[in-house]
């Protein structure tokens, strides 16, 4: 029976996105097809997909959604790459670095790969170009760096994974060999997001200096002036302080991260109308607009790859799976290589967020299964996926950046080809030292 199921499920949802469906089609319709198989009422899919938007983490989704489009009405994300760019001086790579370390900055306010993307892009592409850098290669950088936007937290995959994490326990055989593993909140995936999001960081910076010294890259003329650094920091104080609040009201408790997203709209509220004045009853119209329709995008992905993940965890799929792989190995470092290599060819053909909600109850399992913690799971799969948005044939990012730069995403891909080896590498890094992501939730107490 279950090998008939998983016949049905997965080969419906292979023939459809083969097709040309949208992927919230192929995922609809694959677990419609099997529960009609199985005999089940399809009235479930509705309290299944009604469950599934129930949760009071899920309320952040939007929230955070809504504060990153605010933040860019208001002139905080252009302060931020203002910071950035006075940073950059007159050295090898300088301006190409910048725009590594403002997608960081960005990062840490929008929780959105092409977010980051547009907003740093928009602003640095034209000043490399302007600089000397060749077309192809300010895009690719730009679009190579805007994957950081999902690894530095609020993330909004990592309020995907704490979501679909959740539900799933480990095995009574895994909890016997490995002991108990804790459990997953995500607060601790906020936290535990900060040291990978500057290793992943670190790696493009060290292939940005490489290839910016073989082709001659510099930064800008003038020399490095920590005049000019203050400058942009007096500027761009209220933009700098936004992570502060956000980040450090959920690490002292003050808030959840739910409640976070609420603040986080408030204070971008009160500051671009206060204090930077840019923000009007226009922008903030545009800002509700665009959030109510990468929301609903989000949402609708999020019903169908619900229920889909359900039908597989009613069917004992993921149980078969990881019993499959373990037969091969159970090396722990051998798993780690199947995970990672899996999950890099899924995030050039599929959507992040049902990427996330398809291969959570899938791959999760094994991973307790061989001791590893989920919370660090969580973290290489969000940063393994992240590299999903500069390589083709899907990669938002190149899309972004190509439009913006005016070159072609095929020229784009090859330059981005080295930095997406260099996030790889460092995705290979943070899983074989689990300090790296663990490390700084225990310091603080989690």
């Amino acid at each position: 029976m279950t090998t008939s199921v998983v016949e049905i499920l997965f080969g419906a949802f292979f023939l459809l996105m083969l097709l040309g469906a949208p992927i919230t089609v192929a995922l609809g319709v694959a677990a419609l097809a099997t529960m009609i198989y199985l005999g089940d009422n399809p009235i479930k899919m509705v309290q299944m997909a009604w469950s599934s938007v129930g949760s009071f983490p899920l309320m952040a989704l939007p929230s955070f959604i809504l504060a990153g489009a605010l933040m860019e009405a208001a002139g905080l994300s252009r302060r931020l790459i203002t910071v950035a760019e006075s940073l950059a001086g007159p050295f090898t790579g300088g301006l190409s670095a910048a725009a590594i370390i403002a997608c960081l900055f960005f990062g840490a306010i929008s929780g959105s790969g092409p977010a980051t993307t547009a907003a740093v892009g928009m602003l640095m592409i034209p000043g490399m170009i302007r600089n000397g850098y060749s077309r192809d290669y300010a895009a690719g950088v730009t679009a190579a760096s805007g994957g950081l936007g999902i690894v530095i937290p609020p993330s909004i995959p990592m309020i995907i994974f704490g979501i679909s994490a959740m539900g799933i326990a480990p095995a009574p055989e895994a909890i016997e060999a490995h002991g108990q593993f804790q459990s997953v909140s995500i607060s601790k995936m906020f936290i535990a997001g900060f040291l990978p999001g500057a290793v992943m960081a670190t790696g493009l910076l060290l292939m940005n200096y490489i290839r910016c010294k073989g082709r001659g890259y510099h930064g800008t003329s003038e020399p490095l002036s920590i005049r000019k650094i203050m400058c942009a920091c007096y500027q761009g104080f209220w933009a700098l302080l936004a992570p502060v609040v956000i980040l450090g009201g959920i690490y002292s408790g003050m808030f959840t991260p739910t409640e976070a997203a609420i603040v986080a709209i408030f204070y971008t509220l009160f500051v671009g109308t206060f204090i930077y004045r840019e923000l009007n009853w226009a922008e903030i119209a545009k800002s509700l607009e665009a959030t109510t329709w990468l929301a609903g995008r989000v949402l609708l992905v999020l019903f169908a790859a619900t229920i889909f993940g359900r039908v597989l965890v009613e069917n004992n799929v993921p149980g078969i799976i990881a019993g499959g792989i373990l037969n091969l190995t159970t090396n722990v470092y051998a798993i780690w290589a199947l995970i990672i290599g899996m999950m890099l060819i899924v995030g050039m053909f599929m959507e992040t967020l049902a990427a996330i909600m398809i291969l959570v109850p899938v791959m999760l399992p094994v991973a307790y299964m061989v001791g590893i913690d989920p919370i660090h799971f969580g973290i290489v799969m969000i940063c393994t996926l992240s590299v999903g948005f500069q390589t083709p044939p899907l990669g938002e990012n190149l899309f972004i950046a190509s439009g913006i730069s005016g070159e072609s995403i095929e020229k784009i891909s090859v330059t981005a080809l080295p930095f997406a080896i260099a996030s790889t590498c460092a995705i290979f890094i943070i899983a074989m030292f689990p300090q790296i992501a663990l490390w700084l939730p225990r310091v603080m107490g989690y």
